[in-house]
């Protein structure tokens, strides 16, 4: 363990180093950036023994640590996670570079032409938990955008991302690109973290990524704008106009997917002319798929009542809530008094409901008749996501490569002077 003076010179270190390669970044060719995502990727694969053998070591420490299943198969790396790690490297490498495009350009009558185009945010601090995919992810998506990125991995990961970071260090070497472009944080020392949320002479964004603890800490003591999400309350609403075949298929496949991410359905809101017919069949099959359903307004044998504290809740495991409502707006009101505005879903075939859901409610991402386990970057095609952003600045939903550019102005004249 580091004393404070040590964190703070550490991490100063980091941060100028950091500055100076963003620099460099800024003006990096396209082709110089997908070369270092190409041999990143390369280098992950060809060193998966090394990845597996240290995630191995996070694995025990989570054990004794005593985390939770869901949080130990967020841990997990085999080599089929590993392979995905890959193919979203090379996801994020053969995206169009957004650096320099042109979002809008326009001519004024004093002879000005005008152009705004894509412009990197400069240093990035990414602070997650432990998913060490996540320093693939976000190491790839700040490099493509020309951002340098500044990495602190969850204490359960520590070794995992070591073993990653490493492989994209290998990418930037190969590409002849700063190897101070992607830092990882050397320690586990949670002082490291207080420090990258201050400081502003360094930092231009940071990301957290992680549970509502990790969240709300870096919101409170962030010195540095935040592009964040708090917590994945999500719901589906089954309207009595859904297709049965359809909604049981979407709705397991949101809950029972993968129960520890941020996409995973949490609430479901049925309406009350089906309850007794397509909403018991939900229910029935819920429980058979081993979910526990809190439920109110609904008896279906193997279910438990619900309670107040069950509105608004983000399990991340085998459990969901389950309620009745009379249509949908009685589905709008109860999403807008719990919801996170991450992701909501309506399963119906009518399309005024439909256009309804979409419009009265502003969660970063709505979706009709789709598993809500398709919130997530790679599935919007964005290569992979530095997270999920549901506050209401430029980035909101998936964060990729694009929503990781701010912009600026090209004024051109010839001569021109203002009368």
């Amino acid at each position: 363990m580091k004393d404070a003076t040590d964190i703070h010179a550490l991490m100063t270190d980091l941060g100028k180093r950091a500055k100076a390669a963003a620099a460099e970044l800024g003006y990096a060719s396209a082709e110089r950036k997908h070369a270092a995502l190409i041999a990143a990727a390369d280098a992950v694969w060809a060193n998966r023994a090394a990845i597996i053998a240290a995630n191995a070591k996070d694995l025990e420490y989570g054990r004794d640590k005593g985390l939770s299943p869901a949080m130990m198969d967020r841990l997990m790396l085999d080599e089929d996670r590993i392979q995905g790690i890959v193919n979203g490297l090379r996801a994020v490498a053969e995206q169009a570079d957004p650096v320099g495009a042109v979002m809008a350009e326009w001519d004024m009558p004093s002879g000005l032409h005008i152009r705004r185009v894509r412009t990197p945010l400069g240093v990035i601090g990414v602070i997650y938990e432990s998913r060490p995919n996540v320093t693939a992810d976000a190491g790839a998506l700040c490099l493509k955008a020309g951002n340098a990125v500044i990495l602190r991995g969850g204490s359960e990961s520590f070794h995992s991302s070591g073993a990653i970071h490493a492989c994209l260090v290998e990418g930037l070497k190969a590409a002849n690109l700063p190897e101070d472009a992607i830092q990882l944080v050397p320690t586990r020392d949670r002082a490291a973290v207080q420090e990258l949320l201050t400081m502003t002479d360094y930092v231009d964004v940071i990301v957290p990524r992680g549970g509502k603890g990790l969240v709300g800490l870096v919101q409170r003591e962030a010195r540095v704008p935040v592009f964040a999400h708090l917590e994945g309350i999500v719901h589906i609403f089954v309207d009595k106009d859904a297709d049965p075949e359809k909604a049981l298929r979407v709705v397991l496949n949101a809950k029972t997917r993968r129960t520890g991410i941020c996409g995973a359905a949490e609430c479901l809101l049925i309406h009350k002319d089906i309850a007794d017919t397509l909403g018991a069949d939900l229910l029935r099959a819920l429980v058979q798929a081993g979910v526990e359903v809190r439920a109110e307004g609904l008896s279906v044998d193997g279910t438990v009542p619900a309670s107040a504290d069950d509105w608004g809740k983000e399990y991340l495991d085998s459990i969901i809530a389950a309620k009745l409502v009379d249509d949908v707006d009685g589905a709008i009101a109860h999403i807008r008094r719990y919801s996170s505005s991450h992701t909501d879903c309506v399963i119906t075939e009518n399309d005024a409901v439909a256009a309804k859901f979409f419009e009265r409610l502003d969660s970063a991402i709505l979706m009709r008749n789709a598993s809500t386990q398709f919130a997530d970057g790679g599935e919007f095609g964005m290569g992979a996501e530095i997270g999920i952003a549901t506050g209401k600045m430029h980035a909101r939903g998936p964060v990729g490569a694009e929503q990781l550019t701010s912009f600026k102005y090209l004024v051109e004249g010839d001569g021109s002077v203002r009368p």
